[in-house]
Parts: structure tokens; C-alpha cells; sequence
């Protein structure tokens, strides 16, 4: 049996000293929850869940780091689309000065004045081509490859067709000779035919691949959204419930404390016994 009147052993202040040494370290939980919005913030808190988040933090970097590589892709695929749009835009005004020259009753100064407005639209085109870069990567000039971007964290990518062959046919188009009628008329035939086919292949194959990256883009923003969130439902604490446990505690803290203070002052009610 324990002595209970002595003033060595103060078992009820023992107690009460245990008693609140586990509410502060409670308390300390409590405010490290509210003040980092995190129920596990470290391996400390929950190893095995803390690993599990770190997982998943690394696979939202992962997912970030393809979501901005399609991006720039797209990027370069809009400003392809652009230039080639606007070659596109260009060919009305092509045809209408080719047929022109291609009318044999018109005089030696007016197929001048035409072959020089000729020349100016189709210098156009190879300025949007030249200007049609992006990041420093320009799908439709001479020499262009293809460009390949991951599109998920397993490796898959999508590409980006190389256009170079529009540049081909400008060029060719722009070395037409217009000396005559006849020589017009096997341009539109020919050169003019070309570039035209070639300039509906590339907008329908960029269309369709920046397409592609747009809803690629879409559902990695909905996948992290979901990971994001089971994210959370691991770490991150309820600030509502928080709130309540930190107010009990501090009550709890403060009856703990008196508590402690009147069971430090038992030995004192001994002195009593001695007068």
C-alpha cells in the first residue's frame, strides 16, 4: 500500500502530472493540424501514410511535368496551324491572279503588273512559314521532323506530323515560270494544284493531332484533379473537428493544471499534524 501522507512521495501529483503532460502533447498535435490544414504533415504523425502521400506527390509532379509537355506541344502545333491557315487564306488570291495571267488577251505590261502581285502573295506564303515558330520549333519549313511528346506517365506519347512539304510546294510555286498563258495555265494545273492539296493534307492531319493533345490535356486535368483529392483525404486534416479537439483541450489543459497545483500543495496540509 502506497503512503499516502508523505512529502517524498506525492502520488497524486504524479497523476496529475502524467495527466497533463498527455494533454499538451495532444494539444501539440491539435495545433500543428490547424496550423498546417495536415492530420499527417510527417513520417512522424503516420509512416506508412506519409510514404503513401509521397507516392502521390511524386505522380502530381509527374503528371504535371507531361501536362506542360503537351502544352508546348499544342503551342507549336497551333502556331503551325496559323501559318498554314494562312497560306490556305492566300491560295483565293493565287488562283485569281493565275487565271488572269492565264488569259491570252491581256497586254505585255498588265501580265507584268500581275506576275509582280503573284510574286508578292506568294513571298506572303513563305513569310508565314518562316514566321509560323514556336518555342523554336517550326513543323512546316523545309527540313522540319516530327515532334513526339509523352502523353501519360506509362510512356505513351502523341506526335505532331513534320509539314515540310508545304514549304516544298511554295517554293516550287514561287520558281513558276509566267511568261505566257500557257505557261499559267500548266502552273494552276501543277505547282498550284500541289501546294493546294498539300496545304488541305497538313490542316486536316495538324487539326486532328493538336485535337488530340486538347483532349489528352483534358483528362490528365481530371486525373490529377481525382489523385488531388485522394490526396487529401489521406493528409489532410478536418479543420472543423480540429477546431472542436483544440478548444477541449485547452479546457482540459487548464483543469489539468490546477489539478496539478492542488495536488502539488497536499504536503503542505502536513504541516498541520506538526503544530
Amino acid at each position: 500500500m502506497a503512503v499516502q501522507n508523505s512529502i517524498l512521495t506525492n502520488p497524486s501529483a504524479f497523476t496529475a502530472l502524467r495527466t497533463l503532460n498527455s494533454i499538451n502533447r495532444n494539444l501539440d498535435t491539435t495545433q500543428n493540424r490547424v496550423s498546417t490544414g495536415l492530420k499527417v504533415a510527417g513520417a512522424l504523425d503516420n509512416a506508412s501514410t506519409f510514404a503513401i502521400a509521397q507516392g502521390i506527390r511524386a505522380e502530381l509532379s509527374g503528371i504535371d511535368a507531361v501536362t506542360q509537355g503537351l502544352n508546348s506541344a499544342k503551342g507549336i502545333g497551333n502556331v503551325a496551324i496559323a501559318g498554314v491557315t494562312g497560306i490556305s487564306n492566300l491560295l483565293t488570291d493565287i488562283r485569281g491572279k493565275l487565271t488572269e495571267l492565264a488569259n491570252e488577251g491581256i497586254t505585255t505590261a498588265q501580265r507584268n503588273i500581275l506576275s509582280a502581285d503573284f510574286n508578292e502573295l506568294v513571298s506572303q506564303a513563305g513569310n508565314f512559314i518562316a514566321n509560323a515558330s514556336f518555342n523554336g520549333v517550326n513543323l512546316i519549313e523545309s527540313g522540319a521532323g516530327n515532334i513526339n511528346t509523352l502523353s501519360n506517365l506509362a510512356g505513351g506519347t502523341l506526335s505532331l506530323t513534320s509539314q515540310s512539304a508545304v514549304n516544298t510546294q511554295v517554293d516550287s510555286l514561287a520558281g513558276a515560270t509566267l511568261a505566257s498563258a500557257t505557261n499559267a495555265q500548266s502552273v494552276i494545273a501543277n505547282q498550284y494544284a500541289n501546294l493546294e492539296s498539300v496545304v488541305n493534307t497538313a490542316l486536316g492531319s495538324l487539326g486532328a493531332e493538336v485535337r488530340a493533345l486538347n483532349l489528352q490535356t483534358q483528362f490528365l486535368e481530371e486525373i490529377r484533379d481525382a489523385t488531388d483529392e485522394g490526396l487529401g483525404n489521406l493528409v489532410d486534416a478536418d479543420l472543423a473537428r480540429e477546431s472542436a479537439r483544440l478548444t477541449s483541450l485547452q479546457v482540459q489543459q487548464q483543469l489539468s493544471t490546477q489539478t496539478l497545483g492542488i495536488a502539488n500543495q497536499r504536503p503542505q496540509s502536513l504541516l498541520g499534524l506538526f503544530r
